[in-house]
């Protein structure tokens, strides 16, 4: 019993040593072995409550708390356990704490804390927290948090948030959060957001949020959201989202909007609107629109709506009950009105209630009434107007060449 007491009685003594200068530390020699108390260079075990000036301890480093405010130095190479919480300047190895470990600088090995564990710099590795993980500097490897996860810069790897995981710079890998996922900078992998997911920057990969998925930059991959989907920049892939679909520049691939998808540049691609489907430029490939499809320059293909088809230009095949151009080229179908602007040329087939051929019609049109400005083709209808034909009124067939 009496040994008891003087051994508890060292220890509490030895855990009040006064705190040693960083030259001091760094003086001192190394105690191999076991050792009790503030001592700040072991090569061994290492058991103190809470540290002032650690040092280099290769092996063991066990404590009840963490370091004291502004003590937070040291290296430990080996195993830094908190019974509850630990920390040092820099851990390499294991870090483990029942409630938590922090760094100074950085954690590089298999870090494992009931709460959270923290880094001032890099976190290299495998780290989990009961409730969160957090880096200031870089993640290479994977972290993952009960709540939360979060790197103030890069991240390569893998970053899992029962809440929330956030990149403040890039990040190369996989993030995923029940709420949501945000990198501040470019992605290259997989974000998965129960909510939403985003990237300032640029996005290259697969991105899935519940309600919205969005990127700064240019992206290419897949991205999907329950209500919707943006690309501030130009894109490449298949973006879907439940109500809209968007693309600030240029796109490609397949865009599906479960009532709009626009893009503010040129459109190359299957693109679908449950309403309508618009481009700031030229929309080529196939494009189907539920009541409108509309382009500020041209559509070049495939283009069917359930009620209007508008551009400068359109080419090849478009079905919608109003279809309305500057030029049109190719085969139209309207069942109740074609109608070429003044001024305009119309070369092909137009079959429509009403074709109103306010410019040049080149080819044949099919319908009950049949008008065109200038005619060098054939009408076919109830009634046929030729403007500059010798005969500008004709039933059934009207054929004019210039």
């Amino acid at each position: 019993m009496r040994f008891q007491t003087a051994l508890l009685l060292t220890f509490a003594a030895a855990c009040t040593v006064p705190a040693f200068g960083q030259d001091q530390v760094n003086s001192k020699p190394v105690r191999r072995g076991i050792s009790i108390g503030d001592y700040p260079n072991v090569s061994g075990i290492r058991l103190n409550y809470r540290d002032h000036a650690l040092g280099d301890v290769h092996g063991a480093n066990i404590t009840i708390w963490t370091p004291y405010d502004g003590e937070m130095g040291g290296t430990v190479t080996g195993l830094a356990l908190g019974l509850p919480a630990t920390g040092a300047g820099s851990i390499h190895g294991i870090a483990a704490g029942v409630f938590g470990v922090g760094a100074e600088k950085d954690i590089t090995g298999i870090g494992l804390a009931g709460v959270g564990i923290g880094a001032g710099g890099r976190l290299k590795g495998i780290a989990i927290g009961g409730v969160g993980i957090g880096a200031g500097g870089r993640l290479e490897g994977i972290a993952i948090g009960g709540v939360g996860a979060g790197v103030g810069g890069d991240a390569h790897g893998i970053l899992l948030g029962g809440i929330g995981a956030g990149v403040g710079g890039n990040l190369r890998g996989a993030a995923a959060g029940f709420i949501g996922v945000g990198a501040g900078g470019n992605v290259h992998g997989l974000m998965l957001g129960g909510v939403g997911t985003g990237a300032g920057g640029t996005l290259n990969g697969i991105a899935v949020g519940g309600i919205g998925v969005g990127a700064g930059g240019d992206s290419r991959g897949v991205l999907f959201g329950g209500v919707g989907a943006g690309v501030g920049g130009d894109f490449t892939g298949i973006a879907m989202g439940g109500v809209g679909v968007g693309a600030g520049g240029n796109a490609q691939g397949l865009l599906v909007g479960g009532v709009g998808a626009g893009v503010g540049g040129d459109f190359k691609g299957i693109g679908v609107g449950g309403v309508g489907l618009g481009t700031g430029g030229t929309m080529r490939g196939l494009m189907i629109g539920g009541l409108g499809l509309g382009a500020g320059s041209s559509i070049d293909g495939i283009a069917i709506a359930g009620l209007g088809i508008g551009a400068p230009t359109i080419r090849k095949f478009a079905l919608a009950s109003f279809i309305g151009a500057n030029r049109m080229q190719g085969l139209m179908v309207a069942p109740i009105m074609a109608r070429l602007e003044k001024g305009g040329s119309m070369h092909g087939v137009s079959v429509s209630s009403i074709n109103a051929m306010r410019g040049q019609q080149t080819g044949l049109t099919i319908g009950l009434i049949n008008y065109a400005r200038e005619l060098d083709g054939m009408q076919i209808g109830i009634i046929n107007i030729a403007r500059n034909a010798s005969v500008k009124f004709l039933p059934i067939v009207n054929y004019h060449r210039k």
